[in-house]
């Protein structure tokens, strides 16, 4: 092998494929990585994704790919790995982080990001590499290798998403049962709130030409949104990231991820799940909160159910978010026994 130098309501049972993880269990990240190489690949006329590239050039090669969408990728992703034996790929989606132009929903679609990762794979050389992925990142993860099966060594994934109708209304609706307060906030920033928070009409809305209304359902909705990231979000925790995100003027991961939300994600109904066979014989482990609110683990369970192969682990007490202690230490453990 060469290289290049230079992120429903359920009731699961527990069950002999599905072993319970307990909160409490802890692990330390390793040290983010030595950087091998950085750059920035153009993907289309349009799009250059930035990339970066660290831990050992010789070592397995792993592709970690970042939620949102939008979100951009970040330090902590690559820390799940031993930096000796791993060669560990980050990249920004296109429109998010480094990559330009900045928050562009044109040539924006699920395709175009499959097609960008199996270009990046191709540019640094990489054979068959693991593919690591949480929330968003687990849809696309899941998305590519069905595109391209044969390059995919194994896959550790973690609060799966699939992208159905029924998590979006979930998502949405669903989680007002939870979180009344934030929902309605966010309903009552709207003109027209009979339309509800429909997320076609909270892309019109953030996206349009009036900016306090947009600044308004720009707060609301990300106040809504971060609550259930994790089982428990501290208020102030939410205030503070909403004010800093404003502040920064900066509406890109919302406008991305509502672009992909209104197109349902650029995948056909059921689409991961009527693909899945295309991933027999692949080794996967899948992650998830048992009260994770974001990506609840029925999609988690159907996956493992349609690949009985796969390895399914239930969080207890942990909701969505990486950081948390027990989804924390289930990654760090699943990363140093992979083979």
């Amino acid at each position: 092998m060469r290289h290049r130098l230079l992120t429903f309501l359920a009731f699961l049972p527990l069950c002999a494929h599905c072993p319970a993880l307990e909160a409490s269990d802890k692990a330390e990240l390793f040290p983010v990585p030595v950087l091998v190489e950085q750059g920035h690949l153009e993907v289309s006329e349009l799009h250059k994704i930035f990339y970066i590239c660290l831990g050992n050039p010789e070592g397995k090669p792993v592709m970690a790919l970042h939620g949102g969408p939008g979100a951009g990728s970040y330090p902590r992703l690559a820390q799940y790995f031993d930096p000796e034996k791993y060669f560990i790929v980050l990249h920004d989606q296109r429109g998010s982080g480094q990559s330009v132009p900045k928050g562009e929903l044109r040539e924006n679609t699920t395709k175009n990001l499959v097609e960008d990762i199996e270009k990046l794979r191709q540019y640094l050389n990489l054979d068959e590499m693991l593919v690591f992925g949480g929330s968003w990142g687990s849809t696309l993860a899941l998305t590519y290798a069905e595109a391209y099966p044969e390059n995919v060594a194994g896959m550790i994934l973690r609060g799966v998403f699939l992208g159905t109708t029924e998590e979006l209304e979930y998502h949405y609706l669903g989680n007002r049962f939870f979180f009344p307060k934030e929902y309605y906030d966010l309903l009552h920033t709207l003109p027209d709130r009979e339309r509800g928070a429909h997320p076609d009409y909270l892309h019109e809305i953030i996206t349009g030409e009036d900016k306090d209304l947009a600044n308004q359902a720009k707060r609301a909705l990300a106040s809504y949104e971060l609550k259930f990231m994790k089982l428990h979000m501290k208020d102030e925790v939410v205030a503070s990231y909403v004010e800093k995100m404003l502040a920064s003027d900066d509406n890109s991961m919302q406008s991305i991820d509502l672009h992909y939300v209104k197109n349902r994600y650029f995948l056909k109904e059921n689409q991961i799940l009527d693909d899945i066979s295309k991933l027999s014989g692949i080794p996967i482990t899948i992650i998830n909160g048992r009260y994770d609110m974001a990506a609840p683990p029925l999609s988690a369970y159907r996956v493992h159910q349609a690949l009985p192969s796969s390895q399914l682990l239930i969080v207890e007490e942990a909701g969505h978010s990486e950081s948390e202690e027990g989804i924390t230490a289930a990654l760090i453990k699943v990363c140093a026994e992979f083979e």
